[in-house]
């Protein structure tokens, strides 16, 4: 048998025990009522049976065994796991604090290390590294737990981290350990069919304590066999969910002056779901987040060169997700207001602090990656890179001033975010043009133009307009995405004239909104098969009942004093033949 069919049946004798001893762990935790009750600080609203660790754990030591995974090279990595998974069973039965929790990953953390320290490493520097290897184990564990928070989230994202790292670090780990890693993304998978929303089980901490485990070893190793700082970025990224979720919960949690080891419903995913979003979008969203940071991980290690601007872009969409995150309300009463009054927090509610720091940190970072970028793109395959590349570096500082110059000039710093749009674009044309010929007119006087290429600029300026505009467009994009996908009420609007219009663009601008448009209903037929700010008109009142039930309409909006009694009358009945509630646009200055 060749090794490929070997390694599926591995995952599908993975997913199978994993999914038939996680149910029979459910049956017995149902028989004897070891559930976890619903709490304030936890998400689900039902008691859940616990212990599915049990069945991951189980599927991967079987899909293992099929296919070698439990040899001698990855026995440290399932060691780590198991003890881990001891740790986990103990918090299950009886609830360890947050601090014996910790203390106990990095024991394991520091036996772990101690398996792949070298005798011959003793200087001070080797030390230090080995003290970060234990921090880094014992931290990324911990993250993988907290990550634990809502249905599905955990099992889906460790999964796809277990493929990247397998698919990314295969030469560091060996086929033993890739062997694990595919095995227990194989045993994920098969939870997922009691784990994903509505969850009918959890894994418990014997379960995300175990996986993490694995995961954080499987990284250690493969950061320490690779030993460059791109080699552990590439990690970083293909990690990039539990790092991402808990940095930002314990950056928030002490800028509200919570306690950073107290649960809490303000993980990202929650406020993914306070922002509008339901519960399967909003995992399926860090899903995405994961895929992407395992897609730049794979891609930074098998191009060094221009990887590094693709690290930058998935690094600098994150933080944009995170400061949009971070002005959605997850902490009540006074905690929010401690969080407001925070010395820090206007640089994560507004995106500035004084003299809009934030902004033009972030433009130095988009500056630099695109005017990198352009380089690569250019030259790439070309002998004289090295020449080309000794060009960029002495030539960056003038390209960071005259830019900012050029952006701060043409009034770029005075838009705001949230109402940043099409209206804008002129703006961002201007500023990125005129910066780069100040540049260009910049490297003809310091450096007589020699070893550049106009062709570089150019793409830098086209580079340097999409991230502008993407950075600077993000909030509303995110905003616009929670509308159109979340929980709020599907609303029809009847009338799709200038009234109609304005209500749409409300509507979709206002976070605050309870409402999104979904559809146009108008009796003007050379309106029909169009969209109006971004909404479909797709029929007139006399198929009104099929569009209620097409787009799932929960309210329909008259927008105009043009449909008279007759009209309003005739749509009332069709409405409530739906059971869709009815209501009118009246505009009235006070």
């Amino acid at each position: 048998m060749t090794p490929l069919p070997m390694d599926l049946l591995a995952a599908a004798v993975a997913a199978a025990v994993s999914f038939t001893v996680a149910g029979l762990v459910r049956r017995a935790a149902l028989a004897r009522g070891i559930v976890v009750a619903p709490r304030p600080d936890r998400w689900h609203q039902v008691p859940t049976p616990t212990y599915g660790g049990i069945g991951v754990f189980a599927g991967v030591v079987a899909g293992a065994a099929i296919a070698g995974g439990l040899s001698a090279p990855a026995w440290p990595v399932l060691l780590a796991g198991g003890a881990l998974f001891v740790v986990g069973w103990f918090d299950d039965l009886v609830p360890m604090s947050a601090l014996a929790k910790m203390v106990s990953s990095l024991a394991v953390a520091a036996f772990f290390v101690l398996t792949i320290v070298a005798a011959s490493l003793t200087t001070p520097m080797h030390a230090a590294l080995t003290v970060l290897a234990i921090l880094w184990f014992g931290g990324l564990d911990n993250a993988i737990n907290l990550l634990d928070n809502m249905d599905g989230l955990a099992a889906g994202v460790t999964a796809i981290a277990a493929v990247g790292l397998a698919l990314t670090f295969g030469a560091e780990l060996g086929p033993a350990i890739v062997t694990v890693l595919l095995t227990m993304a194989a045993a994920l998978i098969g939870f997922l069919g009691w784990n994903r929303h509505p969850a009918r089980m959890f894994m418990g901490n014997c379960g995300s304590l175990a996986i993490g485990g694995v995961i954080a070893a499987s990284a250690t190793i493969a950061i320490a066999r690779a030993g460059t700082l791109l080699d552990a970025a590439a990690a970083l990224l293909v990690l990039i969910v539990p790092v991402f979720d808990s940095s930002f919960v314990i950056l928030l949690r002490r800028l509200a002056g919570r306690s950073t080891t107290r649960g809490n419903i303000d993980h990202t995913s929650h406020r993914l779901v306070s922002a509008g979003f339901s519960d399967r979008t909003a995992v399926w969203m860090l899903y995405g987040l994961g895929i992407v940071g395992a897609a730049a991980g794979a891609f930074v290690r098998t191009h060094p060169g221009t990887g590094a601007p693709v690290a930058v872009a998935v690094l600098v969409g994150t933080l944009m997700i995170g400061l949009w995150l971070a002005r959605v309300p997850a902490y009540a009463g006074q905690d929010f207001r401690a969080f407001q009054n925070a010395p820090f927090a206007p640089l994560l509610t507004d995106l500035t602090f004084r003299w809009h720091a934030g902004e033009v940190l972030l433009d130095l970072v988009l500056i630099s990656a695109c005017y990198y970028a352009a380089y690569r793109i250019r030259f790439e395959g070309d002998p004289n890179m090295p020449v080309f590349l000794a060009t960029f570096s002495k030539s960056l500082p003038a390209i960071l001033g005259t830019q900012l110059a050029a952006l701060y000039a043409s009034g770029l710093y005075k838009r705001l975010w949230r109402t940043f749009g099409l209206h804008d674009l002129a703006t961002v044309m201007r500023a990125v043009g005129s910066g780069v010929i100040l540049s260009v007119l910049a490297a003809a006087y310091l450096y007589k133009f020699q070893a550049f290429s106009r062709s570089v600029f150019l793409i830098y300026a086209v580079l340097l307009t999409l991230a502008i505009v993407a950075t600077r467009s993000s909030f509303r994009v995110f905003g616009r995405m929670a509308a159109r996908t979340g929980v709020r009420r599907r609303v029809a609007i009847y009338g799709a004239g200038a009234r109609g219009q304005l209500l749409a663009r409300e509507l979709l601008a206002n976070d605050d909104s309870d409402r999104t448009p979904v559809v146009f209903v108008d009796d003007d037929e050379s309106k029909l098969s169009r969209r109006v700010v971004g909404v479909p008109v797709r029929g007139t009142a006399r198929e009104l009942e099929t569009l209620l039930a097409k787009y799932r309409v929960e309210e329909l909006v008259i927008s105009t004093p043009a449909i008279g009694a007759d009209a309003e009358t005739r749509v009332r009945a069709a409405c409530a033949a739906k059971g869709v509630s009815v209501a009118r646009l009246f505009y009235e200055i006070r």
